[in-house]
């Protein structure tokens, strides 16, 4: 699988925003805008192990979509590029396999690459959008909504150049 990326949809849909990542990929495998043929697209949702162990594969890139938290208003995207993992330290429990966030499942996936032998992704992207609403129901607030397609087209940017220098990009894709 070297030289492949994986695009992988995180989040739980029956939490409003947390719904982000899984609706962007499956805007993703929609017909019309084709990925290159090393791509290929994961709705991962809450199954963090089952991404930690399908990075073992051996993926030269991994962009994570997820929503992310980092203070802004609501529907504004991030690109971030993610350390290395094993430089990570999980903030909830590595085990629980329906509670891992990103940071977990990269903290794991050291740990199984170190007992498996296995190389973790040279390259890690995370396009994150700020979510306004994590409450139980489902569909995406308006402004994360809104968001959708643009975080469609970071990606589609980041698959066709995977070596391009870090960005410390943020979008606001709420309506003005």
């Amino acid at each position: 699988m070297r030289g492949s990326t994986l695009v992988a949809g995180i989040g739980n849909v029956f939490l409003g925003d947390d719904g982000f990542g899984v609706e962007t990929v499956r805007k993703l495998r929609e017909p019309g805008r084709p990925l290159p043929a090393h791509v290929e697209v994961a709705d991962i949702g809450v199954r963090g192990v089952h991404l930690a162990y399908q990075l073992l594969d051996g993926y030269d890139t991994l962009v994570l979509v997820d929503a992310t938290a980092r203070g802004g208003a609501p529907g504004t995207l991030y690109l971030i590029e993610a350390p290395e993992p094993g430089s990570v330290s999980p903030q909830s429990a590595v085990l629980d396999g329906h509670h891992m966030s990103p940071d977990a499942v990269l903290a794991l996936l050291a740990t199984l690459c170190e007992g498996a032998g296995g190389t973790p992704p040279r390259r890690i992207w995370v396009v994150g959008c700020e979510p306004g609403r994590v409450d139980e129901g489902m569909g995406l607030s308006a402004p994360v909504a809104a968001a959708v397609p643009e975080a469609v087209r970071m990606v589609h940017d980041l698959v066709r150049q995977p070596d391009a220098e870090p960005l410390d990009e943020e979008h606001n894709a709420t309506a003005t």
